[in-house]
């Protein structure tokens, strides 16, 4: 992969590394990246980013050479030191333009990506994700970058007119859960009730959804929602209730799954 160590020492001096997140405003937001020097229109091959969309991730996006791009993430809402997810278009390539994109700043030291995972990719023309192959994608330790651990892949576009979509893994939206969760709801169902647990700090719906048996769901309803004797844990996504009775001389399990959707 194509370096260019006197750009990144600079950088690196500047104190504009990895972990100046804090100047990271946003997400990026239709910016061209024109090379240092340039003046002038932008030009085919001079790559459009862009992540201002649900579930979108990229906040800064650096030139290295004609060939690379740094790219850096945003972190969490309210957990600065967690970086790991990205979402991101490109447009107004040239065909056959070839480009290794470098994320460098994560936050995980291990990753699925050093055991062949790879990113998703889709363009306007292919609208189906598909995983870059894995022969394509590095995951290294890079001293250039405070010896922060580096995801890189090569891709090559091949259709000028297209719009190119990257992600770390396949996106599922706050809206698309919301949808779902909508069409559940109205169905119904004896066994399942869902809840408004609370508000999220951008003031989205959090919901606690409860999947027992019919017996069991109308006594919790009954009840204000509560399921007794449920473990409260605010990190995680399922907890079980499990009790056994005597029916009819035979043991029988009760369950009662309490599901927080993130």
């Amino acid at each position: 992969m194509t370096t260019n160590m006197a750009e990144r020492s600079r950088t690196a001096e500047t104190g504009s590394d990895v972990g100046g997140d804090d100047i990271i405003a946003g997400n990026v937001s239709k910016y061209t990246v024109l090379p240092a020097g340039y003046c002038g229109q932008p030009k085919k091959g001079h790559l459009i980013f862009d992540a201002c969309f649900e579930s979108g991730n990229l906040g800064r996006v650096d030139h290295i050479t004609e060939f690379e791009y740094d790219l850096f993430i945003r972190p969490d809402t309210c957990n600065p030191r967690f970086r790991v997810w990205f979402n991101f278009t490109v447009e107004n390539v040239k065909e056959s333009q070839r480009v290794i994109f470098n994320v460098v700043n994560f936050s995980k030291t291990k990753s699925l990506y050093r055991d062949g995972m790879a990113p998703m990719v889709k363009s306007t023309s292919r609208p189906k994700w598909q995983r870059i192959p894995s022969k394509n994608v590095y995951y290294y330790h890079c001293p250039d970058h405070r010896k922060n651990y580096v995801m890189s892949f090569a891709f090559c576009f091949d259709r000028e007119d297209d719009t190119y979509q990257f992600a770390y893994c396949y996106p599922y939206t706050y809206t698309r859960l919301q949808h779902y969760l909508d069409n559940l709801q109205r169905r119904n169902m004896d066994y399942f009730c869902r809840e408004l647990l609370g508000l999220s700090v951008q003031r989205r719906q959090l919901d606690l959804l409860t999947i027992t048996s019919p017996a069991e769901n109308t006594a919790c309803q009954e009840a204000g929602g509560k399921v007794p004797s449920m473990p409260v844990a605010s990190e995680c996504r399922t907890e079980r209730n499990l009790g056994r009775s005597e029916v009819g001389g035979q043991t029988s399990c009760r369950c009662i799954y309490c599901i927080y959707p993130k």
